[in-house]
Order: structure tokens, then C-alpha cells, then sequence
């Protein structure tokens, strides 16, 4: 009778509009307005690229042009190097073309136009670059058989104003917690097909609840298979949905995509569980209860930071403890220190507080479901 009744509850999910629109459409709609809005963010004002800048030799140093060849060979080099006359590099300036002007003219010089943290970075380098030169030059005049040595030890080595330092071998773009946002409303709006296990077992609610009550099948085998069904097709929406974001959208979740998976899996379980608790105690119609739902999730998804990335920071400022119990802020969580942390420990936490959670709401449900009598049918 189980698998009888799972059968008829996968094929009667596949005709629920919230299903379509909530959970695939909607999403991937979304999905698609956060990588145009957020995708090249991170790329333009918070990831460092090659400093262009001109160069000017009115007189010949080998060891400064070498030094600057190298740093551009580099596979991230810090400088972007173009060689041109005066005339050209204050036209590249004016253009935007490049950062700063390097003149070599028996001392280095250096021309910007606007001041800012680049340009600090460049007259970093050349004060580094001068220190360096004149001690090379020093050790040179006082011990002219280790010239060649303290030539290629000055060109060999890249000299650079900064030195990165990971703090995380994960994505570290701050943009991508929309996305995380976004896979836990998708787990969060599974509320909706939790909800249509009561609307189908309770005979107050719709004609098939009615007959359901009616059939010699227990009330908890057919409570425990529409609950598995809407478990498995809640499951192929948030595959469906990280796939999406990782494959076609390109959506960098490090090097543990595999780990996003069945977190995912546990968060829309999660939702779906929570559908079921909040249908089973409410006694209102399908639409209020729809409305209801819908309501709460994009209010928890907005704590969490799906609309106002701030907002979970503001949150944990006025009420430390929201996040903790905010199911979507757990979720969202759960792929952040995924992400971010190379131990388990907060990932592992976050996946027991979700299970913990699924299944008090879903023992809940059951006890609220079942003491539902009826005086006639």
C-alpha cells in the first residue's frame, strides 16, 4: 500500500503549479538576474589585476628593464609593462590607458594622475626597486668579482610592493552568498509541497483529503508515503537548481561542489518538513495556507540576505541568536563554510542543526496530523 500510494503521489506532484513556477522557473529566472547583476562584480572592484603602466628610458638600464620583463612574464604579474617614448605614455596616461609613468633618466621617476591605492602601490615598488638598486650598486663597488652575482639576484627576483596572502583556498567573491540565498529559498518554497500532505489527508480541506480518509489504508502509511514523495521530488529540484547555477551559470562553489549536493538535498527536506508542520496546525483553506507559507519563507530568505546582502550581518548585530534557528540562514550557512573553511566542523554542525530541525517538524506533523477526527465524512 506504500508504494501504491508514493506511485500516485509523484505523478499527482508533477500537476502542482507551485511546483513549476516556485521551485524550476522561478529560480532559474532569478538565478539568471543575480550572474547579469553580480557576476562581474567581484572581477571589476574587488580583484586585483595588473597595474598598467608606461615606461620611459631616456637612459639605458639593463637591470631595471629586465626586472621589469620578468614581473610581466609572471603568470600573475603585478605590473601590465608597455615600453614607449615620453609623448606616448602622457598620451596613454590621458587616456586612462595606463596607472603611472616610470621615467628612467639616471634616477626613476614616477607621474600619476590621480592618487588612489594603485598608484600608492606603484611608488611602493619604485622606493623598494631604489633601495634595492643602491645596495646592488654599493656591493658592486666593494666587491667587483660578485658583480654578475648581484645583478642576476637583482633581476631574478620579482620586486613587488605586496604579497598575497589566501586567507581560504574557496571562492572568496562576497557576491556569491546571493547564490547561496538562492538555493536555500528554493529549499525554503518546498514548504509548498509539504503542505499538500495535509490538503490530501485532511477530509476538511479538499475532496481528495476526504476519500483518503475513507480508504482502509492507515492514516500514518499514507501521511509517511505522500511525505516521501514530495521528499524525492523536492530532492530533484535542488539538483536541478545547483546544477543550473554550477554547469550553466558557471557559479563557483570551490573545489567541494560534491558537498553542495546533498546539502542542498537536506535543506529542501528541511523545507519540505516545515510545509508539513505549518499545514498540519493551521485551519485555513489551500490558498491562505499557500500565502501563508510563501510569506514566511521570503521573510526568512530576506533575514537571511536573499534581498539585502547586509542584512544577515545586521541581524547577527541585534539578535545573535536568529541565525541559528533562521532555516534559511542555516542553509545559506552551510554552503558558506563549505566554501570557505578547510575543516568540517562548522559545515557538519550546520548539516545536524537542519536534521535536527526536520525532524521535529516532521514528528510534529505526524502528531498533529493524526489527531485530526472527524464526525462525518
Amino acid at each position: 500500500m506504500f508504494f501504491h500510494i508514493l506511485k500516485y503521489e509523484l505523478k499527482n506532484s508533477l500537476r502542482v503549479k507551485e511546483i513549476t513556477v516556485w521551485l524550476i522557473i522561478f529560480p532559474i529566472a532569478l538565478g539568471i538576474c543575480f550572474k547579469i547583476a553580480f557576476g562581474s562584480i567581484y572581477e571589476k572592484t574587488e580583484k586585483f589585476s595588473a597595474i598598467p603602466v608606461a615606461v620611459v628610458e631616456n637612459t639605458d638600464n639593463t637591470a631595471f628593464r629586465q626586472v621589469m620583463e620578468n614581473i610581466g612574464k609572471s603568470d600573475e604579474p603585478f605590473l601590465k609593462v608597455s615600453f614607449t617614448d615620453m609623448d606616448g605614455a602622457e598620451k596613454m596616461l590621458d587616456n586612462g590607458d595606463v596607472e603611472g609613468i616610470i621615467v628612467s633618466d639616471g634616477k626613476l621617476s614616477l607621474t600619476v594622475k590621480e592618487k588612489g591605492l594603485r598608484e600608492t602601490m606603484l611608488k611602493s615598488f619604485l622606493e623598494q626597486y631604489t633601495v634595492r638598486e643602491k645596495i646592488a650598486m654599493d656591493a658592486i663597488n666593494t666587491a667587483p668579482e660578485k658583480a654578475q652575482e648581484v645583478i642576476e639576484a637583482l633581476t631574478g627576483e620579482t620586486v613587488s610592493s605586496c604579497r598575497e596572502i589566501p586567507l581560504t583556498q574557496g571562492n572568496p567573491d562576497m557576491y556569491i552568498q546571493y547564490f547561496y540565498n538562492l538555493i536555500a529559498m528554493v529549499a525554503l518554497f518546498g514548504c509548498n509541497i509539504g503542505m499538500h500532505i495535509t490538503i490530501q489527508n485532511q477530509a476538511d480541506l479538499s475532496a481528495l483529503g476526504a476519500r483518503n480518509n475513507c480508504s482502509p489504508a492507515r492514516k500514518s502509511v499514507s501521511i509517511l508515503a505522500c511525505f516521501t514523495g514530495s521528499c524525492i521530488m523536492q530532492t530533484f529540484c535542488m539538483i536541478l537548481c545547483v546544477s543550473f547555477l554550477a554547469f550553466v551559470l558557471k557559479v563557483d562553489f570551490g573545489d567541494r561542489l560534491y558537498l553542495v549536493y546533498p546539502a542542498a538535498i537536506m535543506g529542501g527536506i528541511l523545507g519540505v518538513s516545515f510545509g508539513f508542520f505549518v499545514g498540519s496546525i493551521a485551519r485555513v483553506g489551500e490558498k491562505t495556507k499557500t500565502a501563508i507559507l510563501t510569506a514566511f519563507a521570503l521573510l526568512l530568505c530576506f533575514c537571511s540576505g536573499l534581498m539585502m546582502g547586509d542584512m544577515k550581518a545586521v541581524i547577527v548585530e541585534k539578535m545573535p541568536w536568529f541565525n541559528n534557528i533562521n532555516p534559511a540562514a542555516v542553509i545559506s550557512d552551510c554552503f558558506y563554510c563549505l566554501n570557505i573553511y578547510e575543516d568540517y566542523d562548522r559545515f557538519v554542525t550546520k548539516l545536524i542543526t537542519m536534521a535536527v530541525t526536520t525532524f521535529i517538524f516532521v514528528f510534529l506533523g505526524f502528531v498533529f496530523s493524526r489527531r485530526k477526527k472527524y464526525a462525518s465524512i
